[in-house]
């Protein structure tokens, strides 16, 4: 008998995925997104049956959410997707601190079995950070608060990804298709150079491969950091060159970039965010490593086809 999953976030990169993947292995899907289906949805989740509604919202009834084994919740706001105007502590606390447990509360009280949470990687690694900077302090409430509603019935788990590479639909795809006609020097701006510093990368396909994992055998109640390959961003940046076939070389300058602004970075422009994933963790979830190359390219060739 198929499970029934609910992918919130789902018309996102990484939830579309999710979506997809979860599609082929036979489960049955349902979407929530705060608005009706639009024509530039990511195709995967275009057709599937569709709860309306916003999770960070007072009213958000939890007969919505009854009859669901479990939730993959991919919806959780980032820096990247609100303005500096309207970062503010009540933004991160609707969309993360108390929106996100509040709402694993409500899939609890409708008798979901688990509730699988994606997040970010830099309260895991520094949870001093959660002191100076409130994106993250708003991370690391959301993950803390929904695994401390886990009990013998209730399964809250948290997967923490780096950066993730991967596009679903033309927006990302136009981003990308601008960075490449740049390293291919087929732009004269920017100038060609990365700004000091680096993270950790990881493919939206091994994320999906985790998510996968945490549904089938994840520990309740536990936070998985997760990742991949450690590269500065001038290496991220050469590497999509070379595999654009690109004969450019991408030098490193400590000056912001417009594809990598100050504001992104979270952990300051200069600084490297390097670690190894548990490999008792990346056996438990299955997911693939050394998939940062193969995800670039993929992308290098969807962009070239819609030439």
């Amino acid at each position: 008998m198929s499970r029934k999953i609910l992918i919130v976030g789902a018309t996102g990169m990484i939830g579309s995925h999710v979506a997809a993947d979860l599609l082929e292995r036979g489960a049955e899907v349902t979407v929530q997104s705060r608005r009706e289906p639009q024509p530039y949805d990511p195709a995967p989740v275009a057709g599937l049956p569709r709860i309306i509604g916003d999770y960070s919202a007072d009213d958000f009834s939890p007969r919505l959410l009854e009859g669901f084994d479990a939730i993959v919740f991919a919806a959780g706001n980032d820096i990247r997707h609100v303005g500096a105007d309207e970062e503010d502590e009540g933004f991160w606390d609707r969309m993360q601190s108390t929106g996100v447990p509040r709402f694993a509360a409500l899939a609890k009280q409708a008798g979901v079995g688990r509730f699988v949470q994606i997040g970010s990687y830099y309260h895991q690694l520094h949870p001093e950070w959660a002191d100076r900077i409130p994106y993250v302090a708003a991370r690391k409430n959301a993950d803390e608060r929904t695994r401390a509603l886990t009990d013998d019935g209730f399964a809250a788990i948290t997967l923490n990804p780096p950066s993730i590479v991967g596009a679903s639909g033309g927006r990302a795809l136009r981003h990308f298709g601008r960075m490449i006609a740049w390293l291919r020097g087929e732009a004269d701006e920017p100038e060609l150079f990365a700004p000091v510093g680096g993270t950790n990368y990881m493919s939206v396909r091994s994320l999906s491969q985790a998510v996968q994992g945490a549904l089938d055998a994840g520990t309740p109640g536990h936070a998985y950091l997760i990742g991949d390959e450690n590269l500065t961003y001038r290496e991220y940046f050469q590497l999509l060159a070379d595999i654009a076939d690109s004969t450019l070389t991408v030098e490193e300058r400590d000056e912001e970039h417009p594809f990598q602004p100050d504001r992104f970075i979270v952990q300051g422009r200069g600084a490297v965010i390097s670690y190894e994933p548990d490999p008792a963790d990346v056996d438990q979830l299955g997911y693939d490593r050394d998939d940062v190359r193969r995800a670039l390219a993929e992308i290098v060739a969807r962009v070239d086809a819609r030439r």
